[in-house]
């Protein structure tokens, strides 16, 4: 299954161009928000790796410092075809690993120290972003006017097309997971196929209300989230709320379905969410019962230190922060038609027509 088109919240894009045609084009930077202390039972790394998935990294790690999987750990996952940095770290007790000795070219370590407790998932406060749009084609004034629109009022916050596996099949693999009833299945992917259901019926319940042209207007019944803090709450909705809203201070908020939760949506909200997610009830059902509970998440994007480059032969630079679990693709996706083809894959005579 292709993982869905879902809807553009400022319509086609001006511009079209060429994202990741090398690993370097896409690069991201944790932003852990906190120093290891120098001293503890775990030894934290700070690498850099290209064209490697987070897992990958975690494996080869393990393999040479002589630990099992579950002994490394990390904040986030980061994308593969890409440079990206970010931190591990692994439950090393009264040992040393000789750390000089490591010689992957696709996974550099940076930096070793020790910290008293492990990295756990969701421990990072955001993610820097540098990518580079190569052989944009199109109405440029029209890009850089949506860019400034972009940066005011945000986009919508879908998940992006990493969550679900090439072609969707961490989304089509959980499917068939829950149509067989569930069966046992290893840690890591039970977390894959539960977070491909969750993100899947979230970027539902958006792209209805992104169609609808209500995904940053209050409708009745709204659960609301405090920005950078994911302080949930309910309000009425008056010219305060509203101004706040405006303000990127407060956000709407969808569903990530599993067991009940303490606050949820209301009159003409929930009704919306049922009726987005009523065919979806087995894969609800799936989610509580390997004890995922619901939560909500913000449905704006708004990204953050934005700067923007022209860099040469119709190539530019784009350089912004987003917070934890937000995802670069979607917010570029509305500024143009993206070609994610590698210029490595192809051969040298398809190069020109790539860049175009």
């Amino acid at each position: 299954m292709s993982v869905p088109d879902w809807p553009r919240a400022w319509g086609e894009p001006p511009v079209s161009a060429q994202l990741r045609a090398s690993p370097a084009d896409f690069f991201v930077e944790e932003d852990l928000g906190l120093e290891p202390e120098g001293a503890g039972e775990h030894v934290w790394l700070w690498i850099e790796k290209e064209n490697l998935n987070t897992n990958d990294a975690a494996q080869r790690l393990a393999r040479f410092a002589g630990l099992r999987e579950r002994d490394i750990s990390y904040a986030g996952l980061k994308d593969k075809r890409a440079i990206t940095r970010q931190w591990f770290s692994l439950h090393l007790i009264n040992r040393e690993v000789d750390w000089s000795q490591w010689g992957d070219p696709a996974l550099r370590i940076l930096r070793v120290a020790r910290h008293h407790r492990k990295l756990r998932r969701g421990a990072h406060r955001g993610n820097r972003f540098e990518l580079v749009l190569r052989g944009m084609r199109g109405d440029v004034n029209a890009f850089l006017a949506r860019l400034d629109e972009i940066v005011r009022q945000g986009v919508p916050n879908y998940f992006g097309e990493q969550r679900f596996g090439r072609d969707g099949r961490n989304s089509d693999g959980a499917r068939n997971w829950v149509a067989k009833g569930c069966p046992r299945l290893p840690r890591h992917q039970l977390s894959l196929y539960l977070s491909a259901l969750r993100s899947d019926l979230f970027n539902r319940v958006l792209g209805a209300r992104v169609a609808a042209g209500n995904w940053r207007e209050p409708l009745a019944g709204e659960v609301f989230m405090l920005d950078g803090s994911g302080s949930v709450f309910r309000e009425t909705v008056d010219a305060a709320l509203r101004q706040r809203i405006i303000q990127g201070d407060v956000h709407l908020t969808g569903p990530l379905p599993g067991r009940a939760a303490s606050l949820a949506p209301e009159a003409e909200v929930a009704a919306l969410e049922q009726s987005c997610l009523a065919e979806f009830a087995p894969l609800i059902d799936a989610l509580a019962r390997a004890g995922v509970d619901a939560a909500r998440r913000s449905l704006r994007l708004i990204p953050g230190d934005w700067q923007c480059e022209f860099i040469g032969a119709e190539d530019w630079r784009l350089r912004f922060t987003l917070p934890k679990g937000c995802f670069a693709t979607v917010l570029v996706r509305e500024l143009a038609l993206l070609d994610t083809t590698p210029v490595e894959s192809t051969n040298s005579n398809k190069t020109d027509s790539l860049q175009e």
